[in-house]
């Protein structure tokens, strides 16, 4: 039997589109206000890709990034997991094309679709693998477009996403005590109606009725979502700090799903912390679902936020409704020089 082992983070990356959606761009295509926005969610711009581009143009920089950043040659990766529910195509997997196009032929490829929290939900996944010593390395990449899924007459929906991509590699931890320590999962189905694109799939096929109703963009329920998140949040952190005898002064940096700034202040004033524990961009970016935590994740070292040792907090929600948390504690990594 194969001696279970630690693994951890050892390669980030990250892609916007260059395109800026602000909120007074969006002033003049639905009834809404910069004011409105922020005061609601936060948020001021987002990146929007350009018409011709797809899921895998803005995944695959990222992960090449990732590679790079990594030192891992791309054939040595044994999976390459994609965390998204904005795919090229409903199959085959769009895992399978950037495996093809990163030069990973020896890599497993697979996409999983748990919407916000995907990212979390696949590193976790990742840590298995490498944990159990069934793989060596993983890349994982968390990368949606949800400017083509939108409704652009719909203000509840269309102000709060954006588009873009990020991605880590998950190998063995080199030295005692560093590397993800704890992985948290969960889901609550009775809410699956909340957060939802109703047509396109094998409950309601497209056709002409389904695309004259508009029902291949995204509907939010956001008054529930929002309750839902608000409690979810919280009870994450608090279970896994205490099955693992942790207080909130022992973790340096929380990097939550970005969703809505009400909703990190919310967990903030729970644990009366200050709001610098977490980090956040969502200002600048919006909503990128899956991308979220591994482009703030890859901008929190650009910042030079997380150093060695530090204890961080990835933490997941949104569509299913699921949630999910992986604890670390950060190793060696940084940046190079020249990123």
């Amino acid at each position: 039997m194969r001696q279970l082992r630690s693994s951890t983070i050892i390669g980030t990356g990250m892609f916007l589109p260059e395109k800026r959606l602000t909120n007074f761009d969006l002033e003049k295509m639905v009834d809404t206000s910069d004011e409105w926005i922020v005061t609601r969610s936060g948020i001021r711009e987002r990146r929007i890709v350009e018409p011709h581009q797809k899921l895998s143009d803005i995944a695959l920089p990222a992960a090449q990034m990732a590679l790079r950043n990594s030192g891992v040659a791309p054939e040595k990766i044994n999976a390459v997991i994609l965390a998204t529910f904005t795919a090229d195509r409903p199959i085959s997997a769009t895992a399978c094309v950037l495996q093809h196009k990163l030069g990973c032929v020896n890599a497993a490829a697979m996409d999983i679709e748990v919407a916000c929290s995907g990212f979390v939900y696949a590193t976790a996944i990742a840590h298995q693998f490498v944990a159990t010593g069934a793989m060596d390395y993983v890349l994982v990449i968390g990368a949606d477009i949800l400017s083509k899924v939108l409704d652009f007459t719909d203000r509840n929906t269309c102000v709060l996403f954006g588009d873009g991509a990020g991605a880590v590699v998950v190998g063995p931890a080199t030295r005692d005590g560093e590397g993800i320590f704890d992985t948290y999962l969960g889901a609550d189905g009775s809410g699956s109606e909340h957060i939802k694109i109703p047509a396109g799939g094998s409950e309601l096929p497209t056709s002409a009725e389904t695309v004259a109703k508009r029902l291949h963009y995204v509907q939010i329920n956001g008054k529930e979502v929002f309750k839902f998140s608000t409690r979810i949040v919280g009870d994450m952190i608090e279970k896994v700090l205490t099955r693992n005898q942790l207080t909130l002064d022992d973790v340096a940096l929380i990097i939550p799903h970005q969703a809505n700034i009400r909703i990190i202040e919310s967990a903030a004033n729970r644990f009366n912390c200050p709001m610098d524990k977490f980090f956040t961009n969502l200002d600048k970016y919006g909503n990128t679902v899956a991308g979220t935590i591994p482009i703030c994740l890859h901008e929190a070292l650009e910042q030079k936020r997380i150093k060695p040792g530090d204890l961080v907090l990835l933490v997941g929600f949104g569509g299913g409704l699921t949630y999910g948390l992986v604890a670390l504690r950060w190793g060696s990594y940084q940046l190079p020089a020249a990123v």
